[in-house]
């Protein structure tokens, strides 16, 4: 069975309460709980981690590296400055998917910029709450693109 990690980053902890006009009235916690089942009926082990602190996130990546086959990262504003979130991620060799509810493209110009996108596998922002679950399916599909090409 995969398992996966899902990091938010500052502020996200207050999903349902901050913003909701960007972010969406579900709480924190029942994000939380639709991330999981989703990634369940993808047959993954699925744990959720949050911390306001830079540091923090980035002793989560590193030893996320032998635990887990791969993490759903929403950095929140560190995607827009942390060079030591980024070289985490480069570090830990394995897929990280980089999240937004939000389309960062789409609103304040210094949001438009991700210093972490290029380190990461891909980047889903824009869909609110489901930019999450469409992270799940991507490292399906992706793994289930590997699984064919070692088949062949």
């Amino acid at each position: 069975m995969k398992k996966i990690l899902v990091i938010h980053g500052p502020n996200l902890n207050l999903l349902g309460e901050r913003e909701p006009g960007v972010y969406g009235s579900d709480s924190f916690e029942s994000i939380n709980n639709e991330i999981i089942e989703h990634a369940i009926t993808k047959q993954f082990h699925c744990e959720v981690f949050q911390s306001n602190h830079e540091g923090e996130i980035i002793d989560t990546l590193h030893l996320a590296r032998k635990s887990f086959d791969g993490v759903i990262l929403n950095a929140g504003a560190y995607t827009h400055y942390s060079y030591a979130i980024r070289d985490a991620i480069s570090a830990i060799k394995i897929p990280v998917i980089e999240v937004h509810m939000s389309n960062i493209n789409a609103r304040d110009e210094f949001r438009a910029k991700s210093v972490i996108a290029p380190v990461c596998k891909g980047s889903i922002c824009g869909f609110g709450k489901q930019s999450y679950i469409l992270a799940v399916d991507a490292l399906y599909y992706m793994w289930k693109a590997q699984e064919g090409s070692d088949a062949q």
